[in-house]
């Protein structure tokens, strides 16, 4: 049995996300979701000995799946896979002596691995520990968040995170079954968001508790805040036609990325009737339309998690 046997993923809009890359034999690439190393196998297999790979993933399972695949490949390129989250791609690049990259790829879905083993608590199929971290070395499970928040936070995260339409009444059920009962199980907390939703919310496509687990698993790993520094950072480090590859999976963090690409590419800020620009705020590039940007049927058909995701690229341009 090989030792990434047990991390099994298989990667969205894999050749899409390879294509929009445009990646240059010689180049720097970073893969910020190494997950079991679909993508970073499919960007080292296009360089050669002068370029370079760096995969991050914050979850260790990954990182070792990902490096067991790699490995594999015998290529004559530099690479390494690092565990690491999204806030620590400045000083992991500082340290390598690294000022500017070629391209980036970021997939922001849960992997396979994640949501199929029920020890790791991100499922509302399977009865599992209330865990949802996507690093185990993290103090913050899932039962200790649920065990400090409050309810006005608690209903606040559900509709922000999870846009669940029913947070307020969802957030009151599983306070008050908290301060009766520890809830230590994916299975308690999904029965209890459960029989709290309207009888015609049950009977959706979607498992009524998907919104609510969605929202508390962005909570646990600070899922937004750790993309909003990705975000922060990537113009700084975007070599002059570098592309950002990102693929999202809900509409919370895709307008997160879609509001960012607009602004980078279109940052002016003055009134729609004054003559001339006066903020100084100069475009550093552009958003690429694909025709690719979300599964195709066939790809939907043989992996249902490729349904919701989108793929979105930005090519920096030097002023």
């Amino acid at each position: 049995m090989s030792k990434d046997s047990n991390y099994s993923h298989i990667p969205v809009l894999a050749q899409e996300a390879i294509e929009a890359l445009k990646i240059d034999p010689e180049g720097i690439y970073i893969d910020c979701t190494a997950g079991g190393g679909g993508h970073s196998a499919l960007i080292l297999q296009n360089l050669t000995q002068k370029g370079r790979l760096i995969a991050l993933d914050r979850d260790q399972e990954a990182v070792a799946a990902a490096r067991v695949k790699l490995e594999r490949l015998s290529s004559p390129a530099t690479w390494e896979v690092v565990h690491a989250n999204f806030s620590s791609l400045k000083d992991l690049l500082q340290e390598r002596e690294i000022q500017t990259v070629d391209g980036v790829l970021v997939d922001l879905g849960v992997s396979s691995a994640q949501l199929d083993k029920s020890e790791r608590g991100f499922s509302y199929h399977l009865d599992g520990p209330l865990d949802m971290r996507m690093d185990a070395e993290s103090d913050l499970t899932a039962l200790r968040w649920l065990k400090g928040v409050s309810q006005e936070e608690l209903s606040r995260v559900l509709r922000e995170y999870g846009e669940e339409r029913y947070a307020d009444r969802i957030s009151k059920a599983i306070i008050s079954a908290r301060d009766e009962r520890e809830i230590q199980t994916t299975g308690q907390l999904a029965d209890i968001v459960i029989r709290n939703m309207p009888a015609s919310s049950r009977r959706e496509r979607q498992h009524p508790a998907r919104r609510s687990f969605q929202a508390i698993r962005i909570a646990v790993n600070n899922e937004l805040g750790e993309l909003e520094e990705l975000l922060n950072l990537l113009p700084q480090i975007m070599a002059n036609k570098g592309r950002i590859v990102i693929i999202t999976f809900h509409s919370i963090e895709d307008r997160m990325v879609k509001k960012r690409f607009n602004e980078w590419e279109n940052p002016c800020i003055c009134p729609p009737d004054l003559p001339i620009c006066a903020c100084n705020r100069d475009s550093i590039g552009k958003t690429i339309k694909s025709k690719k940007d979300t599964a195709s049927e066939f790809e939907k058909e043989i992996n249902v998690r490729s349904r919701s995701a989108r793929l979105r690229i930005f090519e920096r341009r030097n002023v």
